[in-house]
């Protein structure tokens, strides 16, 4: 493509994605759903520019009006991802010499509002956390994230699929806690892999891999995911049970679960009932009271530890949608807690870094059920042979009490996870 036709056409996709209407990978996708002429450098450079213009949102807000022409023309020149000879050659003499200017800033002369790329409430937050390395956290969330492979250990060896992907050009290294866990470089087309045809892998994120763990599902055992979403974490489960018991993958949306579904056929696994309620308190919940072994509840979150890969998530929430958040999982977690039989483990978990949505759950949690044992979930890694396990918690008299991870601290996304025994 000219080289003028791809700004054109980066301009017009990132003023799609700043509406902020629909999340901006489902944005992505449509427009290239639209204009499937494009090649697969022409959609790396567009949506890699859109992700570059909506992590750094702030600093080509305050430097685009010293530019001429449309903003978003000029958002996609600071954010355009790509060699900057081919950019220039797409550029008015006017445009170059502005963006020559531009790229003489020097980051020790910004606002610090300008470096962070944060919306104000949430700064204070992770501050207040993260102390010195909240700028560290800043510069990761900022580079992006990596991909992370899970062996479906039904089906393969983790040796194995390594072996198989170097033989495709594909190195794969493996991640440090997780012993499911591939990490490879880059961004390699992965669907046509003859082992991901096979089902002996899934993409999905170490720390995501983590909480599956987590619950320590057995064979043969009664087990609920209660919010599974896209079926990452029960696929993961379900592994682990050796497709043996019974895995319910419970969701509110109909949709997600139809998707799953061929995932599902891939792994292999014959243990795992997908069904959509209608809310926390549905009649199939009800039924299952007192009956479970395990209960997993990946609750619903602002997915705040996901902004390295979903970015437009800092600009479409706010602190009332947190406060919203707070109050629906509170309610999910009490309704998914009734299943659990004596002697069972209850597992809440987030892709969140907002105390609101970890710990003050949990710990109000724990309050309002005696019956419920909060277990370390440190010592819980370090039975289950986890590396290091205790420099993935916080929380707690010995700081072992919740799984915190962080992506400039583990390379994963940002999660949560608390676990309860009942008794």
């Amino acid at each position: 493509m000219h080289p003028k036709a791809l700004l054109d056409a980066c301009a017009e996709l990132v003023r799609l994605t700043l509406k902020f209407d629909h999340p901006a990978d489902a944005i992505v996708s449509r427009f290239f759903r639209d204009n499937r002429g494009l090649g697969p450098r022409e959609r790396a450079t567009m949506a890699e520019t859109v992700y570059t213009v909506l992590r750094k949102k702030l600093l080509f807000d305050h430097l685009a009006p010293s530019g001429s022409g449309p903003k978003e023309r000029r958002l996609a020149i600071l954010g355009f991802y790509g060699p900057g000879d081919f950019l220039r050659s797409a550029l008015t003499e006017q445009e170059i010499n502005w963006l020559d200017q531009c790229e003489k800033v020097s980051p020790n002369d910004l606002m610090e509002r300008h470096r962070h790329n944060l919306p104000e409430w949430l700064v204070q937050p992770l501050k207040d956390q993260l102390g010195d390395e909240f700028w560290p956290m800043v510069e990761t969330l900022n580079l992006g994230a990596g991909l992370d492979l899970r062996v479906n250990t039904f089906k393969a060896k983790r040796a194995d699929v390594q072996k198989e992907l170097a033989k495709a050009g594909i190195k794969a290294v493996n991640t440090p806690y997780s012993p499911w866990g591939l990490r490879i470089a880059g961004k390699p087309a992965l669907n046509k892999n003859e082992a991901f045809m096979r089902g002996d892998f899934e993409v999905q994120d170490e720390g995501s891999q983590l909480l599956s763990m987590l619950l320590d599902a057995k064979r043969g055992e009664m087990v609920v995911d209660f919010c599974a979403g896209a079926g990452g974490k029960t696929l993961a489960i379900g592994a682990a049970m050796r497709s043996t018991g019974r895995l319910y993958a419970f969701d509110t949306s109909a949709h997600r679960l139809d998707a799953f579904k061929s995932r599902l056929k891939r792994s292999g696994l014959s243990n795992v009932h997908p069904a959509a309620i209608a809310h926390e308190r549905d009649d199939r919940v009800k039924r299952l009271t007192g009956k479970m072994d395990r209960v997993l509840v990946d609750a619903p979150c602002t997915g705040l530890g996901t902004l390295r890969r979903n970015p437009d998530l800092k600009w479409r929430q706010n602190l009332q949608a947190v406060e919203e958040m707070a109050v629906k999982q509170a309610a999910i977690l009490q309704s998914a807690s009734r299943m659990l039989k004596s002697g069972g483990r209850l597992v809440y978990a987030t892709c969140s870094v907002l105390p609101q949505e970890n710990e003050a759950i949990a710990e109000a949690f724990s309050v309002a059920n005696p019956d419920l044992v909060p277990l370390s979930v440190g010592e819980v890694l370090a039975e289950l042979k986890v590396e290091n396990a205790s420099s993935l918690c916080s929380g707690g008299e010995n700081g072992q009490l919740y799984l915190r991870l962080w992506p400039h601290r583990h390379a994963t996304d940002g999660f949560f996870a608390a676990v309860w025994q009942k008794k």
